[in-house]
């Protein structure tokens, strides 16, 4: 560790020789020249002085190195402000490779798979509790040995972390030191466990696994901090529907209070029998869960007891819900712009970084008056730099076909702007037939209206198995005869080969595969011809009665749905023939990228709450033999209609990791979410409902709302500008999604990375 230190004290430019200085003060050109000597430099400041015993070729190498991690960290918009001496270099590098990286997804990945294996386990055929049998419990020491090579690799990542970025920066970053704290806390509990044989009724480091997924993604860490900052508008909305529910509960006990009209009396004893009660109802009829159950009996008794019903959905469901949500989207809806305009900045920081860097690399400057990198020198860096393959051909072009000189701040940094673009994949020509026929053939069998022929051969194939469908709905299975079936599969897959041939023809091989559409149309034809071949080879050709006996792992009716599944699957094709659908579905393609972190939110959600749930609730539920073992009052409650039991929902439990995930997400739907409410109160505690209720806020109204916004943001920007983007089949280039908010996003000023720069931990910039 010391040596580390005593490595970033050198400066990271040392000097050029004698007669060759240049002040690094002037960051950019036409910045003052005071407080210079007369030969050029700064005096007074070690930094500034020629580092006796250093090699000039070392010193060299060592700008290279500098200037190649600082582009990388632009290309991957990493933070420049980590070591920089050579051997950090070399880690850093290290560290950010691809082995390295897929190694630390894989270990936390792993980490939280475990928990479908560790007891209790969920490996088993169904979660149903009167029919699951016992599962494989691992042997104790098994799970804790791939827990503490996990351990190590963490351990690892976070020395490593903490190495590179200093002393300085490691006591900013608080996300580092809650790993050290993780990490301490979850290996003390591994310890324990292992003391107690595996017999431990807690595991803390379980609950502390998602720690590790949230801060390996900076995204994620985006995300968390743009929710913090939604949360006091969502509270204020939030008061508003608690005062909502609670006036609307007072007013509803008063109005179904207990009276001598058994009618009424049914609307108390369901639904208004004591406080709780009635919140719960209420807060139910709010999710439009239990709607019209819950007026039904006063509203059989008198027409106008609906108003108060009515009157509660509009104001809470559709007033304050939904203003809950353009709340959360008007405050939410700068999240993406800030962390693009953050990324933004990143980029063109490090960009400035190996530009300063380059600039002052010995023996290449081209004038003593302006900062210049020489082109021979760029297009060393450029052969070391990891990046596209694509982007890194579109800079050495450009590059190369720039005048000799150097090239200056401005014109460094948009030489780099290819960064922000994606080529369009270009297609290789078709093959140049001499024979007139082939060459009307080609003509006509590459034409778009020939893709709409197959379009509609398709589209006639679903017709026809939707009509045997229809036919054959209510047959059972000893009178269903496949010959229909049958026979139109086999016609219409020798349309889609025939149609498939005739491309290639037309279009040539290479050409053919370069359309992913084509290579999707493609591959599910050879299936669909090999999946027929094989049920000719082992059923024989369809005829009239074609209901042979089984043979093989699938029988004749597995097969063929087999192939129906797989033609409806390939109906899809028709979206890249119909521009506005094409439009719409390539623009929710694109929005999976800036969801990741969402979706990652959304798993560390369902991971803490799945493990809470099963240290509540495991073994609550009890199958129906079991019954007496329950507390409730009478038997015929068991079997009401609409409770757990009538509607059988016993394979939604907290028996294990994998039941309670399904559970939660049937909760998060929120459809028939009171039966879950009433089940688990009665088999646990009342108190119960306010897990579920926890679950419901910040499932199913704040990340759900959440999500909305992220998506309304994304959505807006990527179809306004597509549908004003002209047509891509001559453009070279295709935007990505930084470039999309590239008319809003604000250009960082020379003086800000100047600033920025200055300000970095590990780099003397002053000489």
């Amino acid at each position: 560790m010391e040596e580390g230190t005593r490595a970033e004290t050198q400066p990271l430019l040392p000097p050029a020789a004698p007669g060759s200085f240049r002040e690094l003060n002037r960051l950019y050109s036409g910045r003052d020249n005071r407080g210079r000597g007369e030969d050029g430099r700064r005096g007074g400041t070690a930094a500034s002085l020629p580092c006796a015993g250093r090699n000039v070729t070392d010193d060299q190498n060592l700008y290279i190195k500098q200037a190649v991690v600082f582009i990388e960290d632009a290309i991957q918009y990493r933070s420049i402000y980590h070591r920089v001496d050579s051997d950090s270099l070399w880690l850093y590098r290290w560290y950010y490779s691809r082995i390295c990286q897929w190694i630390l997804n894989v270990t936390i990945t792993l980490i939280l798979v475990l928990a479908f294996i560790e007891l209790p386990s969920s490996l088993t055929i169904t979660s149903d509790v009167r029919y699951r049998l016992k599962a494989w419990e691992p042997p104790c020491g098994l799970t804790e040995s791939i827990e503490v090579l996990c351990f190590l690799v963490f351990i690892v990542d976070v020395s490593v972390k903490s190495y590179l970025m200093g002393w300085e920066e490691f006591r900013k970053t608080k996300w580092l030191m809650a790993y050290i704290v993780v990490l301490t806390v979850s290996l003390a509990d591994w310890t324990a466990s292992l003391c107690l044989s595996c017999g431990e009724t807690l595991r803390i480091r379980r609950i502390l696994r998602p720690f590790f997924l949230l801060q390996n993604s900076s995204m994620m860490k985006k995300t968390l901090k743009s929710i913090k900052s939604t949360l006091s508008g969502m509270g204020s909305v939030g008061l508003l529907l608690g005062l909502h529910l609670f006036l609307f509960t007072m007013f509803g006990m008063l109005l179904f209070s207990r009276t001598q009209d058994s009618q009424l009396d049914k609307e108390w004893q369901g639904y208004f029998h004591s406080f709780p009660e009635s919140s719960t109802s209420l807060l139910v009829l709010l999710t439009t869960a239990n709607n019209p159950d819950v007026m039904i009996s006063a509203y059989s008794k008198n027409r106008a007891y609906c108003i108060f019903f009515i009157l509660f959905t509009v104001i809470g469901n559709l007033v304050l819900m939904n203003l809950l949500t353009a709340i959360t989207y008007n405050q939410f809806r700068g999240y993406l712009l800030k962390s693009i305009q953050t990324s933004l900045f990143r980029r063109r920081l490090g960009i400035r970084a190996a530009f300063e860097v380059l600039c002052f690399l010995k023996g290449t400057a081209v004038n003593s008056d302006d900062l210049c990198v020489p082109i021979e020198t760029l297009l060393r860096v450029l052969q070391k730099v990891e990046m596209d393959s694509y982007c890194k051909k579109a800079i050495i072009g450009t590059l190369k076909s720039c005048p000799h000189g150097g090239l200056t701040s401005a014109q460094f940094q948009s030489l780099f702007d290819a960064l922000d673009r994606e080529s369009v994949k270009e297609h290789p020509p078709k093959p140049d037939y001499e024979s007139p026929f082939l060459q009307r053939v080609q003509s006509v069998f590459s034409h778009c209206y020939f893709d709409y022929l197959g379009n509609a051969v398709a589209l006639a194939n679903i017709i026809s198995v939707c009509v045997v469908l229809i036919t054959d709905a209510d047959k059972p299975p000893s009178d269903r005869d496949d010959f229909f079936l049958g026979a139109i599969n086999c016609f219409f897959i020798l349309c889609y080969l025939l149609e498939m041939l005739l491309k290639i023809l037309a279009l040539g091989l290479k050409r053919y595969l370069s359309y992913s559409r084509n290579i999707f149309d493609g591959l599910l034809t050879i299936v669909l011809m090999v999946l027929e071949v094989s049920t000719f080879a082992v059923y024989g050709f369809p005829h009239p009665g074609w209901r042979p006996e089984m043979q093989g792992l699938l029988s004749l009716w597995d097969m063929v749905r087999l192939a129906n599944m797989l033609i409806v699957f390939r109906f899809l094709r028709i979206i890249a023939n119909m521009q506005f659908m094409s439009l719409v579905v390539s623009t929710l393609i694109d929005l999976v990228k800036n969801l990741r972190a969402f979706a990652g939110i959304l798993v560390v959600i369902f991971y803490i709450f799945a493990l809470i749930g099963m240290a509540l609730f495991k073994g609550a539920v009890v199958p129906v033999g079991n019954v007496s073992a329950v507390n409730m009052t009478s038997s015929n409650t068991t079997f009401q209609c609409g409770t757990f039991e009538q509607l059988e929902y016993w394979p939604n439990n907290f028996d294990d990791f994998a039941a309670a995930v399904v559970t939660l997400w049937d909760v998060m739907i929120v459809n028939n979410w009171q039966v879950f409410l009433d089940a688990y109160s009665r088999y646990t505690s009342p108190w119960s409902k306010w897990y579920f209720i926890a679950w419901w806020l910040i499932s199913s109204v704040m990340w759900v709302n959440l999500f909305i916004a992220l998506l309304l943001e994304n959505f807006i920007h990527k179809w306004d500008r597509r549908s004003h983007q002209p047509s891509l089949s001559e453009s070279e280039y295709q935007t990505t999604v930084e470039l999309l908010f590239r008319d809003v996003l604000e250009e960082p000023t020379e003086e800000e990375l100047i600033e920025t720069l200055y300000q970095h931990p590990h780099m003397d910039l002053h000489r």
